[in-house]
């Protein structure tokens, strides 16, 4: 019994980290077809949806049969909650490349109404923020997963630049608004992807320490204040 109970936890992590794998592929596909403007590209990253959303279930089958099989207590049992609330956080990441993807179909139509330098970045630091997230879960690494908690003020910090700035183009020429708003989507579909990784980072640490700790550091997000 011994043998099928560690047996299981493996497959279940596998599982894991094959969605999360796709996941990040999604991510770096998104990025590529936002700064090439890339339509194949980005079709590429919608087509990949469907398997995601499949790994999603398998998820939660696995885990649901794996806690009623065993029953496990304490660690082993937070391990397979949070795989379980780690599988919707990953979709969501996966929703948001989806979505960036839209946008690019969108954009590609049009001449860019400014140099990509902001929004690549951001999605480069989301990106790094979900990798290491699902590298803190593997490793039970509490102290990695709170230094990702803390990188999530970088991309906000990004989104409200990205955000007034695009803000700024639009009152100052109205022809471009409609290109303005696809850009400011993708910023928020890229700040929400920073969003997922920090809730990722948070299971990390109840998974370790069997301490609760989202929502505690939470404020609503404002602008910062100009001096």
């Amino acid at each position: 019994m011994h043998r099928q109970f560690e047996e299981e936890l493996e497959q279940l992590k596998q599982t894991i980290l094959a969605m999360a794998g796709l996941v990040e592929r999604s991510l770096a596909d998104a990025a590529a077809a936002l700064v090439k403007q890339d339509v194949e590209l980005a079709e590429a990253v919608i087509d990949r949806d469907d398997e995601v959303d499949r790994l999603e279930i398998e998820i939660d089958r696995l885990a649901t049969e794996f806690i009623a099989r065993h029953q496990p207590t304490a660690a082993d049992l937070r391990f397979v909650i949070v795989a379980i609330k780690l599988g919707p956080e990953l979709e969501r990441i996966a929703d948001d490349a989806v979505n960036v993807a839209h946008r690019v179909r969108h954009l590609a139509k049009l001449p860019l109404l400014k140099p990509l330098i902001d929004l690549p970045r951001m999605l480069a630091l989301a990106h790094a923020m979900v990798s290491d997230a699902i590298t803190a879960y593997v490793n039970r690494d509490p102290v990695a997963a709170r230094e990702i908690i803390r990188r999530d003020d970088e991309v906000d910090t990004l989104y409200w630049q990205v955000f007034r700035e695009l803000l700024t183009y639009m009152m100052e020429d109205p022809s471009s608004i409609s290109r303005a708003i696809d850009l400011i989507l993708v910023a928020r579909f890229i700040e929400r992807i920073a969003d997922q990784a920090t809730n990722i980072a948070e299971e990390v640490v109840y998974l370790v320490e069997a301490v609760p700790i989202r929502h505690q550091h939470d404020e609503p997000k404002k602008p910062p204040v100009e001096d």
